[in-house]
């Protein structure tokens, strides 16, 4: 079996997180409003194919028993068995199959029946050969544009049950939702739900245990004690008049040592990553709350309505006022 070239449980880094890093990471969870839920479970006997067209969701699947190969653009067709994790972060359209030979067709076309008045679908097809079970579900973002988090991961995520401790958890969460897909109960759609929800948090934090040092931008700079002491200030304190001296301090750094590490690991110098923060913090406030423009801009760090409104626009292409009434 041949294995995904950003298979994650194949790199032998480990990192543990602290509970301040885990703080960045639910900001920019808080941020996006991550919406999560199971669109099928598949029961197919080999052969059997079924193809997923390119859309504005990250797609997951769960391999709860058999095996299959997933067919990606740009990559090698990928051996997948029971236990493994695969999220397509970018929507790219791809294929799931019995055989990298076998001709897939649509799965909308694929013949299911609706488990309970709002369960999930259940598909049931193939030949008569060796059996697959699938359970597949969907990623998406209420604030796309609230921070680059999925531009920061590679097309494909494989995440396989051997990874060790970093996946333990994981693996708990992913037979509680394949059992509950499998013998729905009074409450499974919540359950359901609540369980991608955390699915698509610890597949992040696979990532960030595993990743090599120097990918994945500001999450993998989460590794990073001193960067990551940074980051955390400025997630917490957007308003405060944040230097790259003061900054450095914070990280217990020279100026110029801080400056050149969290450019190499973040992927931008300090500052500009503070406005961005700023700024997308600001379209939370916009979106969510009946605060006045000046309340927004002085929360974000700025001090006046005009340099916030200029630097919005700026980033949003129109200015706050607008963004908001776009987002009511």
């Amino acid at each position: 079996m041949t294995s995904s070239p950003n298979s994650l449980s194949s790199r032998p880094d480990s990192w543990r997180g602290s509970g301040d890093a885990a703080d960045v990471l639910a900001a920019v969870m808080d941020a996006v409003r991550l919406r999560s839920g199971v669109f099928c479970r598949s029961e197919l006997k080999a052969p059997w194919g079924l193809s997923l067209r390119a859309s504005p969701f990250a797609h997951f699947h769960v391999i709860e028993r058999g095996g299959c190969w997933l067919r990606l653009r740009g990559l090698e067709p990928v051996a997948l068995a029971g236990g493994d994790l695969v999220v397509v972060p970018h929507g790219s359209g791809h294929t799931l199959s019995d055989s990298p030979k076998t001709k897939p067709r649509p799965l909308a076309d694929m013949p299911g029946r609706r488990s309970g008045e709002r369960g999930c679908l259940v598909m049931r097809g193939g030949g008569d050969g060796p059996e697959t079970q699938l359970v597949c579900g969907s990623f998406r973002f209420d604030r796309p544009d609230a921070h680059p988090l999925v531009a920061l991961l590679p097309p494909l995520l494989h995440i396989r049950p051997d990874g060790g401790e970093a996946t333990e958890w994981l693996q708990a969460t992913l037979r509680f939702l394949a059992r509950e897909t499998r013998e729905p109960r009074p409450g499974s759609e919540t359950i359901v739900s609540r369980l991608t929800d955390v699915i698509f948090v610890q597949a992040l934090r696979a990532w960030l245990e595993t990743a090599p040092v120097g990918q994945g931008g500001w999450l993998g700079a989460l590794r990073d004690a001193q960067v990551a002491s940074a980051l955390v200030a400025i997630h917490r304190m957007p308003e405060r008049d944040w230097t790259t001296a003061s900054l450095a301090a914070v990280a217990g750094m020279s100026r110029s040592r801080f400056a050149a590490r969290f450019t190499a690991l973040v992927g931008e110098p300090p500052l500009a990553y503070l406005t961005g923060w700023r700024l997308q913090s600001a379209a939370g406030l916009l979106r969510d709350r009946q605060t006045g423009l000046a309340e927004v801009a002085a929360r974000v760090g700025y001090e006046s309505e005009a340099a916030f409104s200029k630097a919005f626009r700026r980033r949003f292409g129109l200015p706050p006022g607008a963004y908001r009434r776009r987002a009511a």
